[in-house]
């Protein structure tokens, strides 16, 4: 079975290949193909995961290949993972950078950056989408390029259900709450709702019953793991419900904002400057072996450790705890998700998929992350209760962002991508949206299309 993965020089193809390896069941992937225009990168990577397979020692690894054609990268893949990131990470830090300047949140996917993002990425996921249709009609999409929900909801358009979105932080924080909980994550059932980023888990069932409400009435076991700290005890008693992490951009805005104007650097500059120093280590000639995959963990540890540093600042939550540096492995739901479709071993786990009838504030096509049934014919969104509607004003209206800029990108309509950063709830001006687009079409070459 072929792999194919767009954005193949990335950082964390490892992640994925690693996981891989430690597949040995029949149908497994038996050959990886990496697609990526930048040859430098997928040199390096290409080390990396030689080095691996090496210290794997195993002797059925998937072979590797490289490739800058598409359509070659796209013939005789049973699965197509995407991870593209347009524009690079100079563009994220370009898109940090001009929202700051505005006094609003440039993350690069909640906010003016996300809009900034999704706006140059979606031309790119449409043509791939097309691609992929007419050179690789049979093979399932697995979307990891952010913004996530947004990027599925535009390869949908041309793939419908064979597009599947995927994030690690909903699976990260059950796992953290489960084992809290004193239970195995794999045997616990996380109600979790929302969009990508934008979620909530509002029950954890063990052997039939609902255990976060005894977490909740646990102040000490609250402010013990990422999300606990970074949110507070009480504010989560409020809820009712463990946010993702992503949301304190919402409910703390203004503090988060104020850390990332005063730090020395942004996320998207830092992760740019870290990883050409990975790259240019990892390309350099004459290096021994198991010397780029050392470089990668070294550079992977820094960047795990740093996460999300700016919210911990404004939140006083302090480092990273060590229990929390374990992300939600989306390598592992990738390759689960891989397995439920190719061997029909069914499973169920948090996706981002169209939702049909399961969120009645919101229409069929919407791609929402909820807990699904996966199988030989995809992935099932499963009941859920409906949102409250604190929950549900945040969904409609970031989701009508979205909409407003899957609309932008296919007219090249300045107007609707001027509502799409003036709709959105952390954006609090029309004029301040309009001088959010002049400086990002000032930043991005890629936002030439919008006139």
């Amino acid at each position: 079975m072929r792999l194919t993965i767009l954005g193949g020089g990335g950082f964390r193809v490892p992640l994925v290949y690693g996981a891989l390896l430690g597949d040995h069941a029949e149908g497994r992937v038996s050959h990886v193909t990496l697609y990526d225009e930048d040859p430098a990168r997928l040199a390096a990577m290409t080390r990396v995961l030689a080095d691996l397979a090496a210290a794997a020692a195993v002797p059925d690894a998937p072979a590797v290949t490289a490739t800058r054609d598409l359509d070659e990268a796209l013939r005789g893949a049973a699965f197509v993972f995407s991870a593209i990131r347009v524009g690079g990470l100079d563009g994220r830090a370009a898109d940090e950078r001009v929202a700051l300047a505005e006094g609003v949140l440039g993350q690069e996917t909640v906010g003016a950056g996300g809009v900034a993002y999704g706006l140059r990425t979606v031309p790119v996921a449409r043509e791939i989408a097309r691609r992929i249709a007419r050179t690789a009609p049979g093979a399932w999409v697995i979307n990891f390029t952010n913004p996530a929900g947004l990027v599925t909801e535009a390869m949908a358009e041309e793939l419908g259900d064979r597009v599947i979105g995927i994030c690690d932080s909903p699976v990260g924080l059950g796992r953290r709450i489960a084992r809290l909980l004193g239970a195995r994550p794999d045997e616990a059932w996380i109600d979790y709702v929302g969009l990508n980023h934008l979620g909530w888990v509002r029950g954890l069932r063990i052997g039939g019953r609902d255990e976060l409400p005894r977490l909740l009435a646990d102040a000490e076991a609250l402010e013990s793991f990422e999300e606990g700290r970074l949110f507070g005890a009480e504010w989560l008693r409020s809820l009712g419900a463990i946010p993702n992490e992503y949301l304190h951009y919402y409910y703390f805005n203004r503090d988060t904002v104020r850390a990332y104007q005063e730090a020395g650097q942004t996320r998207g500059a830092f992760l740019r400057d870290q990883q050409r120093g990975f790259y240019a280590e990892a390309g350099r000639a004459g290096l021994p072996a198991g010397a780029a995959l050392a470089a990668w963990e070294r550079t992977r540890a820094e960047r795990e450790a740093t996460y999300m540093a700016e919210n911990r600042e404004a939140a006083g939550a302090g480092e990273r705890d060590g229990s929390d540096l374990e992300s939600g492995g989306y390598e592992k739901v990738a390759l689960a998700l891989m397995r439920a479709i190719a061997r029909d071993e069914r499973a169920t786990l948090i996706l981002n998929v169209r939702n049909g009838s399961t969120l009645s504030v919101l229409d069929a096509g919407a791609v929402i992350e909820v807990p699904c049934l996966v199988d030989a014919n995809g992935a099932h969104p499963m009941g859920v209760e409906q949102l409250p509607l604190h929950a549900a004003g945040l969904v409609t209206a970031v989701k009508a962002v979205e909409r407003e800029v899957l609309a932008a990108a296919a007219s090249g309509s300045r107007a609707d991508a001027v509502k799409a950063f003036a709709l959105h709830p952390l954006v609090d001006s029309v004029a301040v949206a309009r001088r959010l687009l002049d400086g990002y079409a000032a930043a991005h070459p890629g936002l030439a299309y919008l006139r």
